[in-house]
């Protein structure tokens, strides 16, 4: 067995346009696909229920992926009803999305200007993250999902140790 990597993160949106505007804007996402059109929805009923372990009543309206210029890709969800409130920090299960970026501060700006609320400017990544020019900053999209930004171009302790490289850009 090979675990290769994240493929794609599935992400339940209120506004299948707004949240696909808001990631082409932000972060450069592309539309790649639709896998159920949204005129061509609703989809529900108890096999859905059953591989989605969805509530009763539960209807998929839409399906979009996107994909990160370099990255994995995003499957946005909308669902009728809604379901709860945006996961927070706090509580239980994947919780946040971290996008590793060249430029923290232009790509917060970025965001800002898409929308995304930033919760504190940059902070430099603490304990053995720590270096120079190694940064983060969280922020919420316009739907309430946080996001996280860092940037670490400074060598991560386990670089030393193992042969485990991460991303970080070419030193000219």
């Amino acid at each position: 067995m090979t675990v290769r990597g994240i493929d794609h993160i599935g992400l339940t949106v209120p506004d299948l346009e707004a949240a696909t505007r808001f990631l082409a804007d932000a972060l450069g996402a592309e539309v790649l696909y639709d896998t159920l059109p949204a005129g061509r929805g609703p989809v529900g009923g108890p096999e859905t229920e059953q591989r989605l372990g969805v509530p009763p009543g539960t209807r998929q309206l839409a399906i979009r992926m996107l994909a990160l210029p370099d990255g994995p890709g995003i499957e946005l969800f909308a669902y009728d009803p809604p379901g709860r409130s945006p996961a927070l920090p706090h509580d239980l299960g994947w919780q946040h999305l971290a996008l590793y970026v060249d430029d923290l501060d232009a790509t917060l700006a970025r965001a800002v200007e898409a929308g995304a609320d930033p919760l504190a400017p940059p902070h430099p990544l603490p304990g053995p993250e720590a270096g120079p020019a190694n940064r983060f900053a969280y922020l919420r999209t316009p739907w309430g999902s946080t996001l996280e930004l860092v940037t670490y171009p400074d060598p991560q302790p386990y670089e030393e140790e193992t042969a485990r490289r991460r991303w970080r850009p070419a030193r000219g």
